[in-house]
């Protein structure tokens, strides 16, 4: 299994999925050997779910001789059977541009030639062919990727995803396994590496792609990435069929094979709170907890926000996470005239994360696009009324919240205000959504996933 984040080092929901499919694999017996980028920047204070046991310094350096930058971790924390590796490479999904922009232009062009060169070389050996050029793409798309244009990832990060796919491809020669799992773009070139080298089949599990991070401004070369990746594995999985049905759109993927497994939530203890100096107790809050990133459409939710406090003024909006869109919606909450209602906490973790939702009276997820939407089901976890965006994957599962169009800030309004208003609402919507919530666990969705290793196994060995 290729992944670019496990807990404890998190930033978004697919670290909490590759958590929980994880976990849940391993407690039905099968065998993973997990490889991980691993960061030197890394925090240990910042765990939430397990705790990585990291090797010394000297055994680092050890293993780095004998294995050419490829270390091990020691057993995790119930995961009795799951095996982790680490490769030192620096994968962070939503890095801004940062040191190639004090590159001189031409400096730049020749550093991003060199990175093309040596990444079609590491495929092409891999796999004995070249990635498949624009022409070959179903869609035309629109290039995102110079300094100028809002940007989600780093100016060196693809030569980090082809660094992580060189040290993987030779770490799993070394390895004993029948099928490779690849974990969205970053390590689609991984994946397609060591499938290639092992002669194992590929298993793609697309849990965003770039339309969902940005629109139609996507970044050509992450697209290029995407679409190699999904049309060299034996199957992808996809979240939801809202994204099966862009991948089939969009990329030029066969419907017949991607196969949707929906996530789950982990089943956590309760954690109560007080509220904080800053919330009276007398006061609604209503919770946004998610990047903020155009993706999420903090900026719909803000301006439902002024819609509703001209109803129910003693609401206070708290806006958790970070993103690159961050100063722009404190900005957009003073120009409403909001700013003194609306609260910025910055990224929640762990404790915090449970804590925020037990102040919550309402959660509210206006995604433009979200592939699944993890954060529901947590809300709802913690006896949390939902209101969740039509364009989302989780709205295909969920019964017992309430749907809106993400763009469609006045019938938001309306129903937060509705939830606000009326107790009997906001009750039935709780004790409906944490029974609903209760069937949607990561055994299912491990169950799901290697019905799917199965078919790709036997597909391959087909061939």
């Amino acid at each position: 299994m290729l992944g670019w984040e496990f807990p404890p080092y998190i930033s978004g929901g697919l670290g909490t999925a590759c958590f929980g499919l994880t976990r849940a694999m391993s407690s039905l017996g099968h065998e993973i050997t997990f490889v991980l980028p691993q960061s030197v920047e890394h925090d240990p204070n910042t765990s939430s779910h397990v705790k990585l046991k990291v090797p010394t310094p000297g055994q680092v350096a050890r293993a780095e001789s004998r294995r050419r930058g490829i270390t091990r971790l020691a057993e995790i924390e119930g995961l009795e059977n799951v095996t982790f590796r680490t490769i030192p490479a620096e994968l962070r999904p939503y890095d801004r541009p940062g040191d190639d922009e004090t590159i001189s232009e031409i400096e730049r062009q020749l550093l991003v030639h060199e990175k093309e060169i040596a990444t079609e070389e590491i495929l092409t050996q891999a796999t004995g062919t070249a990635a498949p050029s624009a022409a070959d793409a179903p869609t035309k798309v629109l290039d995102g990727g110079s300094a100028s244009k809002k940007q989600h990832y780093g100016g060196d990060m693809f030569s980090e995803v082809h660094r992580y796919a060189r040290l993987a491809m030779e770490m799993a020669l070394e390895e004993g396994f029948e099928v490779v799992h690849a974990h969205d773009w970053m390590t689609f070139a991984a994946g397609i590496a060591v499938a290639a080298a092992t002669s194992r089949p590929l298993v793609v599990h697309v849990h965003s792609t770039e339309f969902d991070r940005s629109g139609e401004h996507v970044n050509q070369r992450i697209y290029d990435i995407e679409r190699q990746g999904v049309h060299a594995a034996t199957k992808v999985i996809a979240v939801s069929l809202l994204t099966k049905n862009l991948l089939v759109q969009r990329y030029g993927v066969a419907p017949e094979k991607i196969e949707v497994v929906y996530n789950a939530i982990n089943k956590n203890g309760e954690t109560y709170a007080e509220p904080p100096a800053a919330i009276r107790r007398d006061e609604k809050i209503v919770l946004f907890l998610g990047r903020i990133t155009m993706q999420k459409g903090p900026e719909y939710f803000l301006a439902a926000a002024k819609k509703v406090l001209e109803h129910v003024p003693n609401t206070r909006f708290i806006m958790a996470g970070s993103g690159d869109m961050i100063r722009k919606s404190i900005e957009m909450a003073a120009e409403l005239g909001i700013g003194q209602k609306v609260l910025f906490p910055g990224f929640l973790r762990g404790d915090d994360v449970a804590k925020v939702y037990k102040m919550a009276d309402l959660y509210v997820m206006p995604s433009v696009s979200e592939p699944f939407g993890i954060a529901p089901l947590e809300a709802m976890s913690h006896d949390v009324p939902v209101i969740i965006s039509k364009q989302s994957g989780v709205s295909e599962i969920l019964t017992h919240v309430l749907k809106v169009d993400f763009w469609d800030i006045h019938e938001m309004a309306n129903k937060i205000i509705a939830v606000l208003r009326h107790p009997p609402l906001q009750r039935t919507l709780k004790e409906h959504g944490t029974f609903e919530v209760r069937r949607l666990d990561w055994r299912t969705a491990a169950e799901g996933c290697v019905d799917v290793y199965g078919k790709a196994i036997a597909a391959w060995r087909g061939h």
